[in-house]
């Protein structure tokens, strides 16, 4: 195993599983949202509110663009796959693992919708988001895990369960 992606929803705990998943496997581990924020010189929730979201995703392409790395845990924004040069350069880098949440769980975990910088249109709900970018996790994915009703110890087994399994051709 090289770099593992984590993709999914904001909420769906791609960062806090990615950093127990890079602890367990002895991996580094980056947050690309924290790219953006070092390369723009702001804070997502400021980009999406001063440039708006089609800027927005064109900074977040341009920064995982720019990642190169390996032996990586890497948790991407949400909105990753919007772009297909972000996704495709995600693909090259590793195993895409999409962290399956349903919109009901979501929903109970994300509270801070207008501060946290998740990429949406004005007057999109975050079921509309779902909505739109549930089709994109699964088509990109290479492995899927569902993480509804889990501990993050249980969806990090999960996700180590899923790069055994196909490594090993199941």
């Amino acid at each position: 195993m090289d770099n593992i992606i984590l993709i999914g929803m904001p909420g769906s705990g791609k960062s806090t599983v990615g950093v127990l998943l890079a602890k367990t496997l002895g991996y580094g581990f980056l947050d690309t949202d924290l790219t953006i924020q070092q390369r723009e010189g702001a804070l997502l929730q400021e980009i999406l509110d001063q440039r708006g979201l089609e800027p927005f995703l064109d900074a977040e392409e341009a920064a995982i663009c720019s990642v190169e790395c390996t032996g990586t845990v890497i948790a991407p924004g949400g909105s990753a796959v919007c772009r297909e040069g972000a996704i495709g350069h995600l693909k090259e880098l590793g195993t895409v693992v999409y962290l399956r949440v349903s919109l009901e769980a979501l929903e109970g975990r994300l509270n801070n919708m207008s501060t946290r910088g998740i990429a949406l249109s004005p007057g999109q709900t975050l079921a509309d988001v779902y909505n739109y970018r549930s089709p994109l996790y699964e088509k990109y994915a290479d492995l899927t895990v569902d993480a509804d009703g889990q501990t993050l110890e249980e969806t990090v087994a999960a996700v180590l369960r899923a790069l055994i399994a196909r490594r090993d051709g199941e």
